[in-house]
């Protein structure tokens, strides 16, 4: 069973904090079911964007887990902000999560890094 993305945020926050890294809810979504995006913010000022990966992704048996794809690495924050932009026009009841961390992968399924 697929947990919440209200919980599923919510936990994510904590182990983010738990490991010394900063994590904030930027745009609370749908608590259900709303799409989750990570921004992970560098220390030199770039943003790496974690998106949903697609559906496609999924084998059997997998689709409880969240996995995330890569849209945006080592960018500039405004282009993530862009291509949010663009992502909430069409669906306004997404998540966005922004952190502070060394490595935002070690705490999300990613996919091809399996």
């Amino acid at each position: 069973m697929r947990v919440t993305s209200d919980f599923y945020c919510s936990a994510l926050l904590r182990r983010i904090f738990a490991a010394g890294g900063f994590a904030a809810v930027e745009k609370k979504g749908a608590a259900e079911a709303g799409a989750i995006f990570l921004k992970e913010r560098r220390r030199d000022g770039t943003v790496t964007l974690y998106a949903p990966a697609p559906q496609t992704v999924f084998g059997s048996g997998e689709a409880d887990d969240r996995r995330f794809e890569r849209r945006l690495e080592k960018a500039d924050p405004q282009a993530a902000d862009d291509l949010i932009a663009r992502e909430r026009r069409f669906d306004p009841d997404l998540w966005i999560i922004e952190a502070e961390t060394d490595d935002l992968s070690r705490y999300i399924t990613v996919d091809g890094m399996e």
